[in-house]
């Protein structure tokens, strides 16, 4: 079983339990029906797989219609897929289907906002482990499907060595050494990031070397400027630390090649959807 399927198994046995008593009590067991998706407010409609396979877990005998796809514009008014079939079922899905792709959507819709930010600009937008717990996988989906990137999945799959990380290590230099001694020994072949907290751990990252990416934290714009010419192309660059939407084309300007913008998954407003009989 993927991580997916076991994320919906979850999801269904938190929301029904013993049964859906409602549907149970009023809606004959063999009534059929049809409803659509009904989009109600402009986004990036993103979550459709998700919704198919909620519908088949439920009840593989439901017939999913997409009318749209993940990353497609969408307006209000816009139908995304009709579902047919034995009504309880469908009364079942209903909410479980809602949760996921509303707050997807949400994401999707931001992270595309942010994204037509920086038009003309080479800097790709990344998210961060900002996530909600239990819910990354498709939270960074939903950020794909916007047009941001991923950032590390999680603290398994790159290396990186923040400000706290330097602090118990004993400085950079112990910190990277350490680092590379580990990989070493372990056999992993993973990236290794570096924050960089101003000018003078910059000059220190640089000395010691052996990385891949450099996270400037919290860099003023001409600082910012600076690091990018003293980094000259040399390892990839990141700028990171409260950059909203009235600033990333700023940072983005100062020549760093990804911003990472937590917002994109901690601060979201989901996308207005719903399920109606037709």
């Amino acid at each position: 079983m993927d991580y997916i399927d076991e994320l919906i198994d979850i999801a269904i046995k938190e929301d029904i339990g013993d049964g859906d008593h409602t549907s149970m009590s009023c809606i004959p067991n063999t009534a059929t029906g049809k409803a659509q998706l009904l989009v109600k407010e402009n986004g990036i409609l993103a979550g459709m797989e998700l919704a198919e396979k909620i519908f088949s877990k439920i009840d593989a005998n439901l017939i999913f219609i997409p009318l749209l796809k993940n990353g497609e514009s969408v307006k209000t008014g816009n139908i995304a897929f009709t579902i047919e079939g034995n009504n309880r079922s469908i009364l079942q899905a209903e909410r479980l289907v809602l949760n996921f792709m509303q707050r997807m959507s949400g994401i999707a819709t931001a992270t595309n906002y942010y994204v037509n930010l920086l038009t003309g600009l080479p800097t790709k937008v990344l998210d961060t482990r900002k996530t909600t717990p239990g819910l990354r996988m498709i939270e960074k989906k939903a950020v794909k499907i916007g047009g941001g990137e991923n950032h590390r999945i999680g603290l398994y799959d790159m290396v990186m060595i923040k400000d706290n990380h330097i602090d118990y290590a004993g400085g950079i230099k112990n910190a990277i050494e350490a680092t590379k001694q580990y990989l070493s020994k372990e056999g992993k072949y993973l990236k290794i990031e570096i924050e960089a907290r101003n000018l003078n751990e910059l000059n220190e990252i640089l000395s010691a070397g052996g990385i891949d990416r450099i996270m400037l934290d919290n860099f003023n714009y001409d600082d910012l400027k600076t690091a990018v010419k003293l980094i000259d192309g040399k390892y990839e660059t990141e700028a990171s630390g409260g950059i909203t939407d009235k600033t990333i084309r700023n940072y983005a300007e100062c020549g760093v090649d990804y911003i990472s913008v937590g917002a994109l998954t901690h601060q979201i407003k989901s996308l207005d959807l719903s399920l109606k009989a037709i």
